[in-house]
Order: C-alpha cells, then sequence, then structure tokens
C-alpha cells in the first residue's frame, strides 16, 4: 500500500464514528516508516510543501491517537515532531490542528507541574493567539489552579474545546484530590461520605470508595461516614551538642577573620 493511500485510510479510520483506534496504530507505524524513508519525520532543506502538509497532518493525528489511547509518552514524541513543522517550516499553509495540539501540550504541562515551562511555551506564541478557544483554555485552567479555584477546574472538563482536552482535565483533578485529601486528613477526624464526596469532586460513591481504599480511610457505611488514618506524630532528635559545637566553631572562624 502505497504511502498517499495508507494517509487517505488513516483519516478516514480516525474520523469514523467510533474511530478505529487499532487500525490507526497500525497504520500511524506504517507511515512513520514511510516519513521517515522520504525524510519527511524530521525535515529539513527545501522539501516539497504538499509532502510536508501530508506529514504535518499524519503527525497530528498521530497526537490526538495517543490522547485517544491514554499514550502520554507518545504524545509527547509527536509534539516534539510536530515542533519541525510549526516553527521551522511557518511559511506553510496554518493547520486547522495546530492550536489544538498545541493547547493540550500546554495542559500536559500543567499536569506536570512545569509552570515555568508552561508559560516559556506561551510566551513563544503570538499574543493574539491567547483568544483561540484552544489556548484560552489551558490558560484559565493555570490561572484556576494557581487562585485555587479548583471547582472552576472541575467544571471546566464540560467546557474543553476538543475531546482530547478531558484526559489531561482528568489528570489534573486526580493531583488536585490528592492535595484536597491530604488537607482534610490534617483538618478532620471523620467526615460524612456525602461531604467527602463534595469536597473531593466525586459524583459516585463507588469513586469515592476505591479513593479511600487507596488513601487507607475507614469507611463505615452504615453511619455514612469516613474515618481519616490518623499518622503518628513524628519526633525529631535536636542535636544539641552538636549545634553548640558548630556554632562555638563558627564563632571562632568569624574572631579569626575580624
Amino acid at each position: 500500500m502505497s504511502l498517499k493511500s495508507q494517509y487517505t485510510d488513516l483519516k478516514a479510520s480516525f474520523s469514523a464514528q467510533p474511530p478505529d483506534l487499532a487500525k490507526c496504530g497500525r497504520l500511524l507505524t506504517q507511515l512513520k516508516l514511510g516519513l521517515i524513508q522520504a525524510g519527511l519525520l524530521l525535515p529539513h532543506g527545501d522539501a516539497n510543501p504538499e509532502d510536508l502538509i501530508v506529514a504535518r497532518e499524519i503527525l497530528e493525528i498521530g497526537a490526538f491517537w495517543s490522547i485517544r489511547t491514554q499514550d502520554v509518552p507518545s504524545f509527547d514524541r509527536y509534539f516534539s515532531q510536530l515542533q519541525a513543522f510549526y516553527v521551522d517550516y511557518a511559511t506553510l499553509p496554518p493547520s486547522k490542528h495546530e492550536y489544538a495540539v498545541r493547547g493540550l501540550h500546554l495542559i500536559r504541562l500543567l499536569t506536570q507541574n512545569r509552570i515555568a515551562d508552561f508559560h516559556t511555551a506561551l510566551e513563544s506564541l503570538p499574543a493574539a493567539v491567547v483568544e483561540n478557544p484552544y489556548i484560552a483554555h489551558p490558560v484559565n485552567l493555570e490561572r484556576w489552579l494557581m487562585e485555587g479555584s479548583y471547582a472552576k477546574v472541575w467544571g471546566a472538563r464540560a467546557e474543553a474545546p476538543a475531546a482530547e482536552y478531558g484526559y489531561f482535565v482528568d489528570s489534573l483533578m486526580g493531583t488536585i484530590r490528592n492535595e484536597i485529601a491530604s488537607c482534610e486528613e490534617t483538618a478532620y477526624e471523620s467526615l460524612p461520605l456525602k461531604d467527602a464526596a463534595t469536597l473531593l469532586f466525586f459524583t459516585s460513591q463507588r469513586d469515592l470508595l476505591v479513593f479511600a481504599e487507596q488513601r487507607g480511610w475507614e469507611v463505615n457505611l452504615s453511619l455514612g461516614t469516613i474515618t481519616f488514618a490518623k499518622k503518628g506524630e513524628e519526633t525529631m532528635d535536636i542535636p544539641k551538642e552538636k549545634i553548640i559545637a558548630a556554632s562555638l566553631l563558627y564563632a571562632r572562624e568569624l574572631e579569626q577573620i575580624v
């Protein structure tokens, strides 16, 4: 099968309802080999613009496919490969998928708590692009995270501009839930199940019970309560003699300097 026919087959398989993700995976593997042989996976020099556009779209489909199959490292690789097309070949006709892919990358950085990298990536984009829905979404997420407005982060899943964004928002919520859970363990001895579910943004009691088991919490279904596991108070022996000796030595050295 030729590269062109495989590319056509990939688009059809990915656009199908529901998409045939297994077939897309096989086609992407074959197409990437074809791109390598054609010198288009990591292009350089004066390549045919039409070939570059096809290669770019194949990699963009690969990026979306990675998220739908929950293969985040694969998404990172596709994004890295797409950078050459978005930056080095910026004279190509604009891709309608570019900002969707860039937005996913921004949320990916948020899930890793790479805030500095998030702002670096954002500043590399034209200022007007912040109004683009695909970019505005992760920008809002970052602001809400910094504010501690977790309810807004939770609500953002329903407002995502593309289905793939939901996966990373769910990942963010996992991090947020663990932070809230740590606060609950410190602030309360126990909570009603209903209140714990509300605080942790769980809509299903089953999901809450799974989470509670993972945290080692004691659940009493008859009373409808969760009792948090108490961690033993940490004690720390202060080496007084060593501290005094170090302080005296430091004082003598200062005296000699003066």
